[in-house]
């Protein structure tokens, strides 16, 4: 199991509370994050650039048939 360092909880928590205050937004165009999955993704993102331990981002799985 990856392990996510103290920073990373504490900025996953933080925009975990903007979600459900209804105040977080994503990106450039500023829209309403609805998704817990997105929010979770953009709180990593965050402690990513902040210095956190966070693991690598999961490969891209490729459809094959």
């Amino acid at each position: 199991m990856p392990k996510y360092s103290k920073k990373a909880s504490d900025k996953v928590e933080k925009v975990m509370k903007e979600k459900n205050a209804g105040t977080l937004t994503s990106g450039r165009g500023g829209k309403k994050v609805t998704s817990r999955k997105q929010a979770i993704a953009i709180g990593l993102s965050e402690a990513r650039e902040s210095g956190g331990k966070v693991p690598k981002k999961a490969a891209k799985k490729s459809a094959k048939k």
